[in-house]
């Protein structure tokens, strides 16, 4: 980034006074001292030479964007910008905001988590809104928005398959080994702070979980044990869904079809409280 006339003069005047030759002879601090004049000319070449360089490396990195094959990080980038209900201007991938408030542009952006998953002859793009509080599907109409600002922006010849979906559903049954200075045989924390400690650590477990990341039931495990008063966690079984397909087993760890991963029922967590002591 190109310096200012003022701070690159202010530079050369240090230097010519630290120097053992100039210093001593060039003592004026008169604005106008032929040497004050001349370290004001050569800033000034300086500056215009350093704005120059800015110009072109603009120049460059505007051209080696519109050269480079697009990466997965870009395809996800533009899909968190895509803007609902707006339309394009021709022949650019960047919304025209002017003149709308930012309140409008953040309501419009309803895709708020992406992952991009590079197949055998096609990108799938796996996306999901939020209601405030949790993930969700984007509408029938926001789909087949997103899918049009797709097309109108991608790399020829690259196929995409865009697809938005309800949470997976997981099922856990686990002996929770506990204090009985803490817990009772229920979970209920004795102080009534909390009646479900460790569900709720799950839950948030499950929230906390990357987009399209991996839930792991070793990690489950190691946050059930961060609650105070497990002290064992020994799960028995696993097993998730996605659509309209049944529950399959897991043994160690599972990937969410549509994202992210949910206990979709009540009882699809059952939890049986064990008393230890040492």
């Amino acid at each position: 980034m190109a310096r200012s006339i003022a701070e690159i003069k202010n530079s050369l005047v240090t230097q010519v006074q630290q120097d053992p030759t100039l210093g001593p002879l060039l003592t004026s601090s008169s604005k106008v001292a032929i040497w004050n004049l001349w370290c004001f000319v050569v800033a000034v070449c300086q500056w215009t030479i350093e704005n120059l360089q800015d110009l072109f490396k603009s120049d460059v990195n505007t051209i080696i964007s519109m050269l480079k094959p697009h990466t997965s990080k870009w395809y996800a980038q533009k899909v968190l910008d895509f803007q609902f209900g707006f339309n394009l201007p021709a022949d650019s991938d960047v919304y025209d905001n002017t003149g709308v408030d930012d309140a409008t542009i953040a309501a419009s952006k309803v895709v708020a988590y992406v992952a991009v998953v590079e197949a055998d002859k096609f990108l799938r793009i796996k996306v999901a809104g939020t209601n405030g509080t949790d993930l969700v599907p984007l509408t029938n109409a926001q789909l087949t928005a997103l899918i049009a600002y797709l097309q109108l922006i991608k790399d020829a010849g690259v196929k995409l398959l865009v697809t938005t979906g309800v949470a997976d559903g997981l099922k856990i049954s686990a002996d929770i080994y506990y204090n009985a200075l803490v817990l009772n045989q229920n979970g209920n924390r004795l102080d009534g702070t909390s009646s479900t400690p460790v569900q709720d650590a799950a839950n948030q477990y499950l929230k906390n979980l990357p987009f399209n990341g991996v839930f792991t039931l070793q990690n489950l495990a190691n946050v059930w044990e961060q609650v105070d008063g497990v002290t064992i966690v020994n799960i028995k079984q696993a097993s998730a869904q996605y659509g309209s397909l049944p529950y399959t087993n897991f043994a160690v760890y599972y990937l969410p079809d549509s994202g992210y991963l949910r206990f979709l029922n009540p009882n699809d967590l059952q939890l049986n409280f064990i008393p230890y002591s040492e």
